[in-house]
């Protein structure tokens, strides 16, 4: 199953742990789940744990860059998607597109509500909790 994990939901996970850190956490645990990126993705996700704001020491930058090297299968992307509610979204979609992903998680309403003409599913956090973590613990 591929799976594309909107920025938002990365530092979600970095920043505060719970159930962004915890999706992660199951995605990167199961095999059958291949977190899928292009590099446009890649350099956004860089160039986010490195902003000032957030204040992360280089430790957990270097950590988390470690982990999304080794776990992140870098796709290249030929399909140019409009996305004029967020530009900066497109990126996400055209991953979806070019890899036929299943799922994009995100915690942006702009994807979140939009009517997107793809097969992928938009999902929160909450969502993809509940229909593949919980349920792999109910087994």
């Amino acid at each position: 199953m591929k799976i594309i994990v909107d920025t938002n939901v990365l530092i979600s996970a970095i920043l505060r742990d719970r159930d962004p850190e915890l999706i992660i956490q199951f995605i990167v645990d199961h095999p059958d789940f291949e977190w899928v990126a292009s590099p446009e993705v890649l350099a956004e996700y860089q160039a986010v744990l490195a902003r000032p704001k957030f204040r992360l020491s280089q430790e957990i930058q270097a950590t988390w860059t470690t982990l999304l090297t080794a776990t992140i299968s870098p796709i290249q992307v030929n399909v140019t998607v409009d996305f004029p509610i967020d530009p900066k979204d497109a990126m996400f979609l055209s991953c979806a597109i070019a890899t036929d992903a299943d799922f994009i998680i995100t915690g942006d309403t702009d994807l979140l509500n939009a009517d997107l003409a793809i097969k992928t599913s938009v999902v929160n956090v909450s969502t993809f909790k509940m229909a593949f973590y919980e349920a792999q613990a109910d087994c």
